[in-house]
């Protein structure tokens, strides 16, 4: 399923767990409780989601576009995305690895985003 287009579809409690989903856009897409456990969403457009509650643990997501996601309870854990963009994300919501939260409130500071 890379580089597949779901752009402003509604997704929600979908299950995406290991897929391979680089490239994808789910740009301004309702994700919302779905479940991306260990998927590959390398360079994938999910700016403006609303991903609240979603599970992404062990996710890739470096290189994609978090812009304006809506992050409140999603499940962050154990993934790889401190080259993502996070701009006006509200990643402080989600519950992951302090190693990440530290590199992002160095980059994306909580006061410029929100």
């Amino acid at each position: 399923m890379a580089d597949a287009d779901f752009e402003g579809a509604n997704l929600r409690r979908a299950i995406f767990d290991g897929a391979n989903l680089e490239g994808a856009n789910f740009s301004g897409a309702d994700l919302r409780k779905a479940s991306f456990i260990g998927a590959n969403l390398m360079k994938a457009a999910l700016d403006g989601a609303d991903l609240r509650r979603a599970k992404f643990r062990k996710a890739k997501l470096s290189l994609s576009n978090m812009q304006d996601a809506k992050l409140e309870g999603a499940d962050m854990r154990g993934i790889r995305g401190r080259y993502a963009i996070w701009r006006r994300a509200d990643w402080w919501n989600a519950r992951m690895d302090d190693s990440l939260s530290k590199a992002l409130n160095k980059k994306w500071p909580r006061t410029q985003n929100e």
